[in-house]
């Protein structure tokens, strides 16, 4: 049996947990937060939340039983995403189990794109702060139902945006598709992402090119 928990904190909080082989199918469960901040008090809860939704179905499942930690890895926010991805990461360590990176923008891809090979391209943009955005382009979908990447995440200036007729502004990240996404690339023996968050941008806070000297 496969049972995934994802997470997700790039725009506020999702949490889904998936588990497998339910009566020849699938069952989902997911919780979510909008607030954009708050994502570390928001995580533990939401995970309770899917695991007591789960155990009100008839399910014994507790996080023990978790096979794999799905994570989202952006674009997104700095501070935002070092919570999610260490929560999940955390999780992952502690049960001993695989964690799975995908991207956000995949996720939302795959929730919008019709479920065959010549599904239409389009763009996901989301709101990356100081007038600029995060954009990934997709031509459609592959053979096994995953996204085809057309153009890698990138940042660009809200000046240089024109609007086009497949454009996607989420307003959440599915984390029920980041576990869709998940499940079709363990099935095809495709490869995740590399565990490393999309920020696309440096940090603001570097350390002194010098260090301080301590009078004593």
């Amino acid at each position: 049996m496969t049972i995934l928990l994802a997470i997700d904190t790039s725009i506020g909080t999702s949490v889904t947990l998936s588990v497998g082989d339910v009566h020849g199918g699938t069952a989902t469960f997911g919780a979510g937060s909008p607030a954009t901040r708050g994502h570390t008090e928001a995580i533990g809860r939401l995970i309770a939340q899917v695991f007591d939704e789960a155990q009100r179905f008839g399910l014994g499942t507790t996080p023990a039983d978790v096979t794999g930690v799905v994570v989202g890895i952006g674009p997104g926010p700095f501070t935002g995403l070092r919570v999610g991805i260490a929560a999940a990461q955390a999780f992952a360590v502690a049960r001993g189990v695989p964690l799975l990176p995908v991207s956000g923008h995949e996720a939302v891809a795959l929730s919008e794109l019709p479920d065959h090979s010549d599904a239409p391209p389009l763009r996901v943009l989301q709101d990356a702060k100081r007038q600029e955005l995060f954009v990934t382009e997709y031509a459609g979908i592959d053979a096994v139902g995953l996204p085809v990447l057309a153009a890698p995440p990138r940042l660009l200036a809200r000046n240089d945006y024109h609007a086009e007729p497949r454009d996607v502004w989420p307003e959440r990240i599915p984390s029920e598709c980041l576990v869709h996404a998940a499940e079709l690339r363990l099935r095809a023996g495709r490869a995740f992402a590399p565990p490393q968050a999309l920020y696309l941008r440096h940090p603001d806070i570097y350390p002194p090119a010098t260090p301080k000297r301590v009078s004593t």
